[in-house]
């Protein structure tokens, strides 16, 4: 699973330039589990024609797959290029890490939905985030099929796109734990089940 946006602990937290801005967006879009995620989200938006309303068939899986793509690439566009270089705010989660308590964690993960860094290290309204977020359900409705504009379809993405912020962020602070504790178990186990 992709992770180039999260910044550890004890690593620099220098601002990003605006080439690395374009580089972690661009890495996160043609990245494999991302791409995976849109023939996924494609696959169950296809199952009973459900939006974007594309019709039925394979041209119409692709036009979905296409439409998940372009979803979060703009999203990603907006919200970690440009209005993040307009507001100097840096776009990455910052971690805590596991000197810190869990419930300060996971709720220090789900502020970064609202709150952001800026390029001088304060935290302020992530103004870059719910722009990129607006804009990207906004310029959606350039190739989405009419029957799937409407302002109750805009409002569920938008709350699916803050579901996915909020559970990308507690993944970021909480999966390098899980793998620390796991990932050692199972090397000793396959070197175990290797030795018989």
């Amino acid at each position: 699973m992709p992770d180039f946006g999260t910044v550890q602990p004890a690593e620099s937290q220098a601002p990003l330039t605006l080439k690395q801005k374009w580089d972690l967006t661009i890495k996160g879009t043609i990245d494999p589990y991302n791409l995976v995620n849109s023939v996924m989200t494609a696959a169950f938006s296809q199952d009973g024609n459900q939006t974007p309303k594309y019709g039925e068939g394979a041209g119409a899986f692709g036009a979905r797959f296409g439409a998940a793509v372009a979803d979060g690439a703009t999203q990603s566009i907006l919200g970690g290029v440009v209005f993040a270089q307009m507001l100097h705010q840096d776009p990455r989660y910052f971690r805590l890490g596991p000197q810190v308590g869990v419930v300060r964690r996971a709720l220090y993960s789900v502020s970064r939905l609202m709150v952001v860094r800026t390029e001088n290290g304060k935290n302020t309204f992530n103004s870059s985030g719910m722009l990129g977020i607006a804009g990207g359900i906004g310029l959606s409705n350039l190739y989405y099929p009419g029957a799937s504009v409407s302002s109750r379809v805009m409002a569920e993405r938008l709350s699916t796109s803050f579901t996915g912020v909020v559970v990308g962020n507690a993944m970021s602070e909480f999966v390098p734990d899980l793998e620390k504790f796991f990932l050692p178990k199972m090397m000793f186990w396959r070197k175990s089940a290797g030795a018989n």
